[in-house]
């Protein structure tokens, strides 16, 4: 069984994933993490992210793992766990700008079904899960939220996580994604084909609590 999990920045989609994979013992797979390694070792490589053609190339030279486990998903490149330094503004900002280059995509994409067909059943969540990814999924769903809650949790991890940055910085990376990123998840909404809600006042247990309830009641 596949389930995907689309949606905006904040929405909470990584950690219902996360938690509804858990719940099934299904395996998780992070693509949004896969995003941010590559932007992450652009960053580190001092690549041009605006130069599509040299973040392609650097990215498919790169070696990206992701270790898809229940109640986890660790990331790789080329051998070093970046699971948490992918998690910072700064490659927040960077993923956005990599993301828009198609031949990035192409070449996530691909491995992102790659990964697919080494697994059994799965949870996967990202912008284009539903829509491009793994259109023939069992189940598709998008989440969402207002951008002042979707910032405030936001701020409320990266603060966790010892990050000094303000809840304005926060909003104003969401809005800016939200601007690149919709256009992902919107073939879903315009087709009626994914099942959406929005967690702007739920709990995250009570969002797990629905996906779990619609993808066992089927």
């Amino acid at each position: 069984m596949i389930v995907t999990i689309d949606g905006p920045a904040g929405s909470g989609k990584s950690t219902a994933a996360r938690k509804l994979a858990a719940r099934l013992q299904f395996a998780y797979l992070d693509t949004g993490a896969m995003y941010r390694a590559i932007a992450l070792a652009s960053l580190r490589g001092s690549i041009d992210l605006d130069d599509a053609d040299a973040v392609s190339q650097f990215a498919r030279a790169l070696q990206l793992e992701i270790d898809c486990g229940p109640t986890h998903a660790r990331v790789s490149v080329d051998g070093n766990d970046v699971s948490e330094a992918i998690r910072s503004i700064e490659v927040s900002r960077a993923t956005s700008t990599i993301s828009r280059h198609q031949s990035v995509r192409e070449h996530l994409i691909a491995l992102q079904r790659q990964i697919g067909k080494n697994l059994v059943d799965f949870v996967t969540e990202g912008r284009d899960q539903g829509s491009v990814v793994f259109p023939d999924a069992d189940f598709r769903f998008v989440l969402s939220a207002s951008v002042e809650i979707r910032a405030s949790r936001r701020h409320q991890e990266m603060a966790a996580d010892g990050q000094d940055v303000s809840l304005e910085e926060v909003a104003a990376n969401i809005r800016y994604r939200d601007a690149i990123d919709a256009k992902q998840w919107e073939p879903l909404l315009a087709s009626g084909a994914a099942i959406v809600i929005d967690t702007t006042e739920m709990a995250i247990a009570d969002v797990v609590d629905r996906l779990c309830e619609t993808v066992s009641g089927a």
